[in-house]
């Protein structure tokens, strides 16, 4: 009943702080299953989809008062999704994995959006792991591949030399926190979503391989903001 409830505040056009503060008490309820059940409908996901710009709407990510809703939103959906397999059925429905992936082009032209595309990754990485059509979906519908590549492109701040080789930089500073983790999500998505590409077939698909096999280089040369993280990075 608390769960509806805070889902019932959440679909009515509240104030932001409100909204951020539903979307934290549902965040920290989803992660019991057995609260999950009963809240688990496609209505529900809908909701929490809309509050996270995962929607068919092309506006671009213009206010950023809004950005911890959408984070928190995305947190409540990763949490919802790993915890319901309802809801990994429901994600296929509702085409979530589609709707991702234009969040992620909408993060590219929003440079304080990090959070948003590290949530998203993260919901990526979930969708491929617990749910096979979503990964095949990826792979083959979604330019899954490149997408993802992109992103680790992005948040290694990757600079190339030759269309196969990127320039190393000995000096570079570490990548800070939040690039580290985006970029770490997205090897965790791309690991999932390339499982099954042990044959190539394609000139399109070789190259990229080949493109991200030097990202894949360039991370391990790269260094994170702790030792931990660095390793967890390679």
């Amino acid at each position: 009943k608390l769960c509806e409830g805070i889902l019932n505040i959440l679909e009515k056009d509240t104030k932001t702080s409100c909204r951020v503060a539903c979307l934290e008490a549902l965040r920290i309820l989803s992660r019991d299953k057995k609260v999950l059940v009963p809240v688990t409908t496609k209505r529900n996901m809908q909701i929490l989809m809309r509050l996270a710009k995962l929607d068919a709407v092309e506006d671009p990510l213009e206010t950023v008062a809004e950005f911890p809703v959408i984070v928190e939103a995305l947190k409540c959906l990763c949490n919802i999704i790993f915890n319901s397999a309802v809801a990994q059925k429901l994600s296929l429905e509702l085409n979530l994995a589609a709707m991702l992936c234009s969040l992620l082009e909408k993060c590219k032209e929003q440079q304080v959006a990090g959070d948003i595309k590290c949530f998203d990754l993260r919901l990526l990485f979930l969708l491929s792991l617990l749910h096979t059509d979503i990964r095949s979906q990826l792979r083959q519908e979604l330019q899954g591949v490149q997408v993802l590549t992109q992103a680790l492109e992005s948040s290694l701040s990757v600079r190339w030399t030759e269309e196969y080789k990127a320039a190393e930089d000995r000096d570079r500073p570490p990548l800070s926190l939040q690039e580290t983790d985006c970029a770490i999500e997205a090897l965790k998505a791309l690991f999932n979503v390339t499982l099954d590409s042990w044959n190539v077939h394609s000139e399109n698909e070789s190259h990229q391989f080949r493109y991200m096999a030097a990202i894949l280089r360039h991370c391990l040369l790269t260094t994170g903001p702790t030792e931990d993280k660095t390793e967890e990075l390679h």
